[in-house]
Order: structure tokens, then sequence, then C-alpha cells
């Protein structure tokens, strides 16, 4: 195989996963627009890297009480937003790691992120987004060139 035919190889999975990757989202946005028309959303996420990562989205009442309980989990960008249960009638703020699914730690931590945000943001806070893969990336360059944080 040339170097020509290799090079084409790599640009059409890039392609295919984009591809993919846009449907995810489109699949998602779809799914998030569908609890937010019935009230309050609150989101935790949690990313996997090389391991299964997690977005849950719990639908609110005014008190805060989850109604329902929806989450995007997996590896792949064929990962579809699923049902998840056991949380209904539960205050968001109070939920824990502890309080999700065992061996998903990922999903656990995701909980927390929902809970967290939904605290923060009933007491005015602002809601800080995570530093792009990138980005980390150059503040560790930049700390190792320059020896500051």
């Amino acid at each position: 195989m040339s170097i020509l035919q290799l090079g084409l190889v790599v640009i059409g999975a890039f392609l295919v996963q984009a591809a993919l990757s846009m449907m995810q989202m489109k699949h998602f946005s779809k799914e998030f627009v569908k609890l937010r028309r019935q009230g309050k959303v609150a989101c935790g996420r949690k990313a996997g890297g090389f391991h299964a990562g997690a977005i849950v989205m719990f639908l609110l009442d005014d008190q805060g009480i989850i109604r329902e309980g929806r989450k995007l989990e997996g590896v792949t960008c064929a990962a579809r937003v699923r049902n998840l249960p056991g949380f209904e009638g539960k205050y968001i703020g109070s939920l824990k790691a502890s309080d999700g699914p065992k061996g998903h730690k990922n999903l656990c931590k995701a909980i927390e992120d929902a809970a967290l945000s939904y605290n923060k943001f009933v007491a005015g806070e602002e809601i800080e987004q995570p530093a792009a893969p990138l980005t980390k990336i150059g503040r560790s360059a930049k700390t190792l060139i320059t020896g500051r944080v």
C-alpha cells in the first residue's frame, strides 16, 4: 500500500467518524430539547478519554425534584441517549457519585457533576466550563517550558 492510499484511508476514516459524531450530537440535541420543553433540565458530564464517557440529563420540577433521568454513555459515536431510571422523586442537589450504578465510574461522576452544577446555579454562582484537551496540552507545555503554573 502506497503512502497516497494510506493517506486516503486515514482521511476517509476521519470523515466517517466526523459524520457519525455529528449524527450523535444531533440525536443528543433532539433528546435535550424534548426534555427542555417539559421543564428545567440539569446536565452533568464526565469525559472518558479511552474509557466510556458519560452525560446525564435530569428533568426537574420547580423544587429540584427529578422527574426523569436520561444518559448518554459510551466510548464510540454509536452511543445513544437512554433512560436513567432510579432517580425519580429524588432531590438533585443531594445526589452523590455513590448514588449512581456500580461499575459505571464516569456515569457516577457525571451524576455528581449535575448535582454540583444545579447547586451552583441555585446559589447564583458561575458554572465553569472544563478546558478543551488542546488547551490542557498547551498549559502543560507552557508549564514545562517556563517552569511556572
